[in-house]
């Protein structure tokens, strides 16, 4: 089984001694930054070990003094300044230990006391596809279908003459049948998706062209076309191969196009302070337009794409798989591979052990059996891919665990770093198995349903009885898990502050249950240092150390000394990606 880290302690960093394990570590990040062409020395500079070489350093291109510096590596934990030369860190340490590599042309930014911290990783986010996105019309605000109505024809106004109408991120509950979306468009295609893309909804315009309307069946497992008593369709869409005929009626963006989105997506994420994702859905053709992207120097975040393994896949295609492994750009990288086991709980598409609380006939139903997960599976742990499968239900997040261990007698224990990702719902006699199997627990603090409002149908479906153990991040982190976080944008939003907040400040779910909230220093490991190991890239970032990437964030506050009801207010005030101010002056 492949060696994890330890949990992190809930207590804030302290400082450590010098001592010999330090200096054995310090040595080792300087041979990483080829700094050993010159004897070096060490110096204990406030209580916090720095080393330097013995001749005048290279002036850096950058300093960030006066900051609160949570740099997340457990040897030196703190510091209040940090000096970047190129596209790497070359000093951590005191405002006096980085003043020595200022020079004629060095930026100096007094920090004010604001915290500093690894460029935040995303774990789990869309990219192309949220970026795609960001030309819809936004239902997130709606809360009644004469809101939806009002937004959608907003959104019309201001992009005349198109010939289909696409909204996005609607709750459950709202929208019920296909007239109230005619209203908006009766002679033309209208589809409008929810905020976890796993239902949408169709005017009659788009269902009659998509051959739907009085029938037809859907493209792929696993989906339904909802259909009233006389077996003509409601408009309602579940899954993928529900809404395949009905999004066909959509051209993808050009090329071009794409490219204009996706830089737009990266600027905004940038903004939020992420330098780095993992995007959880992909193939060949998105690798190679982020890699022109990269060519052509337009990338400013490090996109790691996994190769998508649908239920149709054979083991030929995986060739494919293969090919994306071997790309290892600086910004662009391939290395995974993308199940997705089940579905949601909103639209019964989730796994469960028993039966929906709300619909005890049914359990959900998985894309992939046993047998064929393992299968595939298999093969890519064989070619030596890390394995991501998508689990909602804690029936689909048992049947991953099962094909991992059998993968495991089947090729071998190796250091796979194998995930599970949402784990929205989990068995009391799976939570330990992720630590004995090594596999990492990809969770999503920003999806746990927060206000109980009418339209959240998620409480319902999972009932009372598993409240326990929905979105139990701290009891999987508590069992020994590794546990990093995400978005899942376009699902949720991708603003790191406001995931932090949704796992500082979350309540049980009724009087009585346990509280899964998590503390600061519980969660940024997950959205850094964590995040950095769960991709094999601990030893380039996720830490703010000598001779890693200089991929950094500066806060407007001190993130410590804020009050947790007011951490979502934060914002970064520079985002530098690869040694590039990306975001701020």
């Amino acid at each position: 089984m492949p060696t994890l880290p330890q949990p992190q302690a809930a207590s804030p960093p302290k400082p450590i001694p010098v001592c010999a394990q330090a200096r054995v570590y310090m040595l080792i990040c300087a041979a990483k930054c080829g700094e050993l062409a010159q004897p070096i020395r060490y110096t204990l500079c406030q209580s916090r070990l720095f080393w330097r070489k013995t001749a005048m350093p290279q002036p850096a291109d950058l300093i960030i003094s006066n900051a609160r510096v949570l740099t997340q590596d457990l040897v030196v934990p703190r510091a209040a300044a940090v000096a970047v030369r190129g596209t790497r860190i070359v000093a951590v340490g005191s405002a006096e230990d980085c003043a020595e590599f200022k020079g004629p042309a060095t930026r100096v930014v007094d920090a004010q006391q604001c915290t500093l911290l690894p460029g935040f990783i995303d774990s789990h986010l869309h990219l192309l596809w949220g970026a795609i996105g960001l030309g819809h019309a936004q239902l997130q605000a709606a809360a009644s279908a004469a809101d939806v109505q009002r937004l959608l024809r907003e959104h019309d106004h201001a992009h005349a003459g198109q010939p289909g109408l696409r909204g996005q991120g609607l709750r459950y509950n709202i929208i019920s049948a296909r007239g109230q979306l005619d209203a908006v468009a009766a002679d033309r295609p209208l589809l409008v998706t929810a905020y976890d893309g796993h239902t949408a909804w169709a005017n009659t315009c788009a269902l009659q062209q998509a051959g739907i309307l009085n029938g037809g069946e859907p493209s792929g497992p696993n989906s339904v076309i909802v259909r009233d008593a006389a077996g003509v369709a409601t408009g309602e869409l579940r899954e993928a191969g529900a809404m395949e005929p009905v999004r066909k009626l959509f051209p993808d963006p050009s090329t071009a196009r794409q490219r204009q989105l996706v830089q737009h997506a990266v600027q905004l994420l940038n903004a939020a302070g992420v330098t780095s994702v993992h995007n959880m859905d992909g193939d060949l053709e998105q690798m190679q337009l982020y890699q022109a992207m990269e060519r052509a120097h337009e990338m400013n975040l490090r996109v790691y794409v996994p190769y998508h393994v649908t239920p149709a896949a054979t083991l030929e295609m995986l060739a494919v798989a293969a090919e994306m492994q071997s790309v290892r750009g600086a910004f662009v990288r391939g290395g995974a591979a993308k199940f997705f086991m089940d579905g949601v709980l909103e639209s019964y598409t989730a796994l469960l052990v028993t039966p929906y609380a709300d619909a005890p006939h049914t359990r959900g139903d998985a894309l992939f059996s046993l047998e064929h997960f393992i299968r595939m599976a298999a093969a890519c742990d064989r070619m030596g891919l890390q394995v991501a499968v998508h689990c909602c239900g804690d029936g689909a997040v048992r049947r991953a665990l099962d094909g991992f261990a059998e993968i495991q007698h089947l090729n071998g224990p190796r250091d796979s770093r194998h995930r599970i990702e949402h784990i929205e719902l989990i068995a009391p006699a799976d939570l330990q198995r992720f630590r004995k199997l090594g596999v990492i627990a990809s969770m999503q603090t920003a999806h746990c349903p927060p206000d109980m409002l009418a339209t959240d149908v998620w409480p319902a479906r999972a009932g009372h009885d598993r409240w326990p153990l929905s979105f139990a991040w701290r009891a999987v982190r508590t069992c020994g898990a590794h546990f990093v976080n995400g978005s899942d944008w376009s699902v949720a939003p991708f603003n790191p502050m406001l995931g932090l907040d949704a796992g500082l400040n979350r309540l049980p779910w009724a009087p009585g249950q346990p509280n899964d909230h998590l503390t600061l220093y519980q969660l940024l490991p997950g959205y850094t240092r964590d995040a950095a190991w769960a991709e094999f890239k601990e030893h380039e970032k996720g830490r703010i150390c000598s001779g890693l990437l200089a991929d950094l964030v500066l806060l407007d506050a001190d993130l410590e000394q804020t009050a947790t009801e007011l951490v979502k207010n934060v914002r970064p005030v520079m985002t530098i990606v690869d040694g590039r101010i990306v975001h701020g002056a």
